[in-house]
């Protein structure tokens, strides 16, 4: 097919690219979902803080708890880039950002795929599998952008050859402080290299393993580079003491939701079992065949994947692909021949001329539905009920919505920032949520004379029971005064 013909035909990963944009946006109720989770709001106003003032900020704006703290937005490139998109665009234009940039993780996940030479129905029948797993943290947050880095990095791993260059140097250093300037998850760059480098050396000299990319030199330069380069953020060295601390500190993650374990007993689990047992039966394939880089990160993320949900994504991301590679190499496929053919076709086809269209379009219809935080989830009808004036309780659930809704102007108790209030806050934070003992006792030090809740909190007839009073309530929040004034 003649080069610009095949711009405006689409092949098999721009299809689900834009499958996924619109599933994602409309089926799955992304245009409200994408914004469950409150630290989009959060993210939105300090991104925006940042372009009106030309710097970063250096304390604490959003809380009364830890007003005037030393704080850094660690991701300060990603606030800045939807606060500019919300800026022109709103909400809707960050949903469709997010929305963007989850297809363009489905469209390299499929370059993945090809590179490690999958078969092409496998790597048909595995697309569910990877939407299933990746839609339980499908948020208007970072760590979404963080996904495309990844693959990158897999991508450029796998395609390394020859002997390393200052041209390798240069878009390792240019890739990897970018994303660090992102995203938290730079460090994965350097340890992905660092496997390639291990799986390398492994492999000994050439025989029956297939050759790997690149050789041993070049990725311990790669992982050199990667490890190095993301120096080049605002906070330098700050930042990788800030990521180890945050990501060593058991007391704090294990109370952080996204941290534990995923309950594999949830209804509609199936699909991420099945791509936990493809990722890990991936790797031991790719054992056999040699294939020691490939081994070693299926141990590494199957174990991140079983420990954390949060970690679940990633084994759809990567782990997938190299499942197909390592079934492709190892079992005869009865349909391999028919499915080459396909391979062969689609190779000459991109359709990326369409991807602008798909684009405009679902932004288009992004307007004719109602975009923002879910008012099942966030107290959207409650918030004209709350005095300027009050020191308001409300959880970390309510916190990002709240500095959204006021764009930053209200101070907050608590909000998403784990990492800045401490593994010792959230510990007094839950035992006054749950009403364990010495509750009333850290309640009463915060002088609240307004509490935002949950309707099913268990602090809400805790409170009335010593005298506080309903002066608002709806199917989503209540709103409580001391002694009803």
């Amino acid at each position: 097919m003649r080069p610009v013909v095949a711009w405006f035909v689409p092949d098999l990963a721009l299809v689900t690219a834009t499958v996924t944009l619109f599933y994602c946006l409309f089926l799955f109720q992304g245009y409200q979902k994408l914004f469950r989770d409150s630290d989009a709001g959060w993210h939105i106003r300090t991104g925006e803080a940042i372009l009106a003032t030309g710097r970063l900020p250096s304390t604490d704006p959003y809380s009364f708890t830890r007003s005037g703290q030393p704080w850094f937005a660690w991701e300060w490139g990603a606030d800045v880039l939807v606060g500019a998109i919300h800026r022109r665009a709103g909400l809707s234009g960050v949903a469709l950002f997010y929305g963007a940039v989850i297809a363009a993780g489905v469209w390299l996940w499929f370059r993945l795929h090809w590179v490690l030479h999958g078969d092409f129905l496998v790597a048909c029948a595995m697309a569910p599998l990877l939407l299933s797993t990746c839609d339980i943290h499908w948020l208007a947050r970072p760590h979404v952008i963080g996904w495309l880095f990844l693959l990158g990095a897999m991508l450029y791993a796998e395609t390394a050859r020859g002997s390393f260059g200052w041209r390798n140097g240069v878009e390792i250093g240019v890739f990897t402080a970018v994303w660090a300037n992102l995203h938290a998850s730079f460090f994965f760059a350097p340890v992905i290299a660092g496997i390639y480098a291990v799986g390398s050396w492994w492999g000994g000299p050439p025989g029956p393993r297939p050759p790997a990319p690149g050789n041993q030199t070049w990725f311990v330069w790669a992982a050199s580079i990667a490890a190095i380069a993301p120096l080049a953020n605002p906070y330098g060295w700050r930042l990788y003491a800030h990521v180890f601390r945050y990501l060593t500190d058991s007391e704090l993650l294990s109370r952080i939701g996204e941290f534990q374990s995923f309950d594999f007993h949830t209804a509609g689990a199936g699909q991420i079992i099945a791509t936990v047992i493809l990722g890990i039966a991936g790797g031991t394939l790719a054992f056999v065949r040699k294939r020691y880089e490939h081994f070693l990160l299926a141990i590494l993320i199957s174990a991140l994947a079983l420990r954390s949900a949060r970690a679940l994504p990633m084994a759809a991301l990567v782990l997938l692909p190299i499942a197909n590679a390592s079934i492709s190499a190892t079992v005869d496929l009865p349909w391999r021949g028919y499915a080459e053919r396909l391979r062969a076709l689609d190779a000459h086809l991109n359709g990326l001329a369409l991807a602008p269209l798909a684009l405009l379009a679902a932004f288009g219809l992004l307007r004719a539905v109602p975009v923002g935080f879910p008012p099942e989830d966030f107290p959207v009808a409650a918030w004209s009920h709350i005095p300027v004036e009050a020191r308001l309780f409300a959880p970390d659930k309510f916190g990002g919505y709240l500095i959204y809704r006021s764009n930053g102007t209200r101070k907050v108790f608590f909000d998403g920032r784990s990492d800045f209030y401490g593994a010792e806050f959230l510990k007094q934070y839950a035992r006054m949520v749950q009403v364990r003992p010495g509750w009333r006792e850290y309640w009463e030090s915060f002088h609240f004379s307004l509490a935002l809740m949950p309707n099913d909190y268990p602090l809400v007839p805790a409170l009335e029971q010593i005298g506080w009073q309903p002066v608002y309530r709806d199917g989503t929040a209540i709103l409580l005064a001391r002694g009803g004034t």
